[in-house]
């Protein structure tokens, strides 16, 4: 009456206990590993570039020089910084600085043509340029030939356009008071 023992049950078992001891070992030594913290490098930031060179306050707002290029017919459509579409054909330009629906003379010394043009978007982001006209504009003052010229600056409205919405409401609210 001798009893067998079933030597693979125990054999496994065994297995599985050293595979799980293993694993134990292995997750507890992963964790305690001590990594240093490395700080990114730093990058240097290139100074930005004026927007109006040599500005001076005058009666009609503030006027100075300013590099001037033009934005042509490939950005017609795109949504500008004031919620409009570019129209090459509207007299528009860009400024870093000049705020938004502000209206601004800008004046080739070159050929003495002026144009009135409102601030509609942001840019330009080209390096040593601080107004995108739009072509119209451009072609009014006679640079696109040229591409970009020195021009004169001068603001005549600082007053941000108002959009349609505000402009209904405020004289609808004025029109039903006596």
């Amino acid at each position: 009456m001798c009893e067998k023992i079933d030597v693979r049950a125990g054999s496994w078992q065994r297995n599985v206990q050293a595979v799980l001891a293993l694993m134990c070992l292995l997750f507890v030594t992963s964790c305690a590993t001590h990594q240093e913290y490395q700080p990114a490098p730093a990058i240097a930031l290139p100074a930005p570039a004026p927007a109006l060179a040599a500005p001076r306050h005058t009666s009609a707002g503030v006027s100075g020089t300013a590099r001037a290029s033009f934005q042509g017919a490939e950005e017609a459509g795109r949504i500008t910084a004031s919620g409009e579409r570019f129209d090459p054909h509207a007299l528009t330009a860009a400024s870093k600085t000049l705020p938004i629906g502000s209206r601004v003379v800008v004046t080739n010394p070159a050929t003495g043509k002026s144009v009135t043009v409102r601030i509609n978007d942001r840019g330009p982001y080209v390096r040593g340029r601080d107004l995108d006209l739009s072509k119209r504009a451009a072609e009014e003052i006679g640079i696109t030939k040229k591409g970009v010229a020195r021009v004169k600056v001068e603001r005549v409205d600082s007053k941000p356009a108002m959009k349609e919405s505000t402009k209904s409401t405020s004289e609808s609210a004025s029109a039903s008071t006596p």
